[in-house]
């Protein structure tokens, strides 16, 4: 018999935790990487722990007199206070904890679909996930025809793992969240087979991956079988990122509105969307002529007060919003007729009122967004001086999507302020050549005396490393990425990128020999006469990948009639060549290359992202299916624990 895994316990500590990675910086207001003992109950609250004063006296007693005794008086450092957190919740002291677990009830026990997996392995879903995410998919893509087979979902949600099998409803998903992402001529839509099937949901995995979704434990077959776990946590991935879309500059010049006095662009820029949320509810609750600040979007909203204010400053005079809910006293009532007005401005997505009243941490977030993205209410300031040398480039944009697919923490929001302590970069080169980076050596916390001094050795240490993997770092110091030079650090991440791309293809290739650049161009002609095919590639500055169709043969030459010749485009005129780079793009993703260049890279002919575009197929040659070698080995690993 398989061993039963229950991971009830594990994953939502496993949630609180990653959870709290991203709410401890907000806690710490000064930046000294220290959180005062006498401020330590205000802090526990703000990451859901609501204990009474006595309780925060005996932790306090108990890390002053028992040995606990902190490293500097008076004071918790971050690691500190996370170990405290973590404790608290193993031993569930609070009684009323709200952080990410809602009540029991709302915790269900489901397997995957498949015998194997129902036989093996159990994991808790979340359902307040589960009917937040139905209805939004209902509400956003319920009038797509291709969905008609597919939707509404029902009202509790459980037939949403079956709507996703077949691919398309996720390939919208994506599209919705951050739009042209998929060609739709890629999507098959008629005669859908499970092997059609699965390649829809390939072709949405890897545009997911390429959008910044980090994808490391999941592949087609467990989305196929609608596992729960994965399609809720892969579907709040996708969600996220386009709510967060649109919460910059670029969208929202008004943003520039929530600088405080002595700040600058740069400074919002460094700021996370979540930290950018909380100033913006903050700064039309002091409009509203409210005292109450919103320092989370757990604890703090439980009672709705917060949210009825902000409704009311940010609706329009005709909207008939009104602070009716602040009337009633029953928290969970009063949740439902804020929520009313929230749907007077066509806003009531993602919560229920138990959701509210629970504090459910990423509903309430989503909420959020989703009532900025709709009813910003900020003034556009008449002129942003240097707005459009902060603006996030096309190349930025890319570098960034790539390095938090590969999970990377904290989350990259801008490059070269989340670069400037060097540790996202340390991770990154840990993936390129495991074991490389000696830990020892790395400050992962900042001491609030020489935090300048630590950051500054982080990133000294990570150009040796970059000399080490024989990088071209002339004229590139530590100083530099820790100063956010966008030419030099962009410099390094691009030599990182290109790097992880050869790594792949060298361990896929086992040759014992690294792949270089050569290499690939003469993989691709032989490819391309293997099959017959008339193009063939120079190298990768050759104007004649502008128009697409070096790609779209290779695609078929790797994968025999996978192209529609009949979507391919000939005029040669810049429209059409993005057509066509647009269809190659999705189609090498349906086949499994991992792609994260852009459409626009190919028409341009932009050298380094081309290159990465071809050593993606070249790697599908090593590895033609890797989701069915990946499930052959989940398949006898199982196989084994039944045994």
């Amino acid at each position: 018999m398989a061993d039963i895994i229950n991971v009830e316990q594990h994953q939502t500590t496993e949630e609180f935790k990653q959870n709290l990675e991203e709410l401890i910086p907000n806690l710490d207001a000064n930046k000294d990487g220290f959180i005062d003992l006498h401020e330590l109950k205000d802090a526990l609250n703000q990451v859901g722990f609501k204990l009474a004063g006595y309780q925060v006296r005996e932790m306090i007693d108990e890390y002053k007199g028992k040995g606990k005794q902190t490293a500097f008086q008076g004071k918790l450092n971050l690691e500190e206070f996370e170990a405290l957190c973590l404790d608290l919740k193993s031993k569930d002291v609070a009684s009323t904890f709200k952080t990410v677990v809602s009540k029991k009830e709302n915790l269900e026990t489901l397997g995957g679909m498949s015998s194997i997996s129902s036989e093996g392995t159990t994991h808790s879903v979340r359902l307040e996930e589960q009917l937040a995410f139905s209805d939004w998919i209902n509400s956003n893509l319920g009038h797509d025809k291709d969905l008609q087979h597919l939707l509404p979902i029902d009202s509790e949600g459980k037939r949403l793992y079956l709507s996703i099998k077949d691919g398309i409803l996720l390939c919208k998903i994506i599209n919705h969240s951050c739009p042209d992402t998929i060609d739709e001529r890629a999507i098959n839509k008629k005669n859908l087979t499970v092997y059609r099937e699965f390649e829809n949901l390939t072709l949405a995995l890897v545009s997911s991956q390429a959008i910044g979704c980090n994808i490391v434990n999941i592949d087609a077959h467990d989305l196929a079988k609608g596992k729960p776990h994965l399609v809720l946590g892969l579907l709040w991935q996708i969600i996220r990122i386009g709510l967060f879309s649109h919460i910059t500059l670029d969208s929202c010049p008004g943003l520039a509105g929530l600088l405080f006095d002595n700040e600058r662009l740069e400074d919002l820029m460094k700021m996370s969307p979540e930290a950018i949320l909380l100033r913006w509810v903050n700064h039309h609750l002091e409009r509203a002529g409210i005292s109450r600040r919103c320092t989370n979007f757990q604890s703090d909203i439980v009672d709705s007060e917060i949210y009825s204010h902000l409704l009311k400053q940010i609706a329009g005079n005709d909207a008939d919003v009104n602070l009716d809910a602040l009337r009633e006293s029953d928290l969970q009532s009063r949740a439902e007729i804020m929520l009313q007005q929230a749907a007077k401005l066509n806003c009531r997505s993602f919560l229920t009122p138990q959701d509210v009243v629970n504090g459910v941490y990423k509903l309430n977030l989503a909420f959020v967004a989703n009532l900025f993205n709709n009813h910003p209410g900020l003034d556009k300031p008449e002129q942003i001086e240097g707005l459009e040398s902060i603006e996030e480039t096309r190349e930025e944009k890319t570098y960034r999507n790539w390095m938090n697919s590969m999970g990377v923490a904290p989350h990259v929001n801008w490059l070269y302020s989340d670069l400037a302590d060097g540790l996202v970069i340390f991770q990154l080169f840990d993936v390129i050549k495991p074991g490389i980076v000696n830990w020892s050596r790395v400050h992962k916390r900042f001491s609030p005396l020489r935090k300048f001094m630590e950051k500054l050795e982080n990133c000294n240490y990570a150009v040796d490393l970059g000399k080490q993997l024989k990088f071209s770092l002339v004229g590139i110091a530590g100083q530099d990425l820790n100063d956010g030079n966008a030419t030099l650090t962009l410099a390094l991440i691009w030599q990182l990128m290109r790097a992880y791309t050869l790594s792949i293809l060298s361990r896929l290739a086992n040759t014992g020999n690294p792949i270089i650049e050569k290499e690939i161009v003469q993989w691709v002609n032989n490819r391309l006469t293997d099959a017959g095919k008339t193009s063939q590639l120079r190298n990768f500055n050759d104007p004649a990948i502008a128009d697409g169709k070096i790609v779209i043969d290779l695609i078929d030459a790797i994968k025999e009639g996978s192209i529609n010749y009949e979507l391919v485009r000939t005029s040669g005129t810049q429209e059409d060549n993005l057509a066509n780079a647009k269809y190659a793009i999705s189609m090498a993703r349906k086949i499994g290359a991992r792609v994260y260049a852009l459409p626009e890279d190919i028409t341009e002919v932009k050298p380094k992202m081309v290159m990465t575009v071809f050593a993606c197929m070249m790697a599908l040659d090593y590895v033609p299916n890797m989701d069915s070698v990946d499930q052959n080995n989940h398949n006898s690993s199982a196989s084994n624990n039944s045994n």
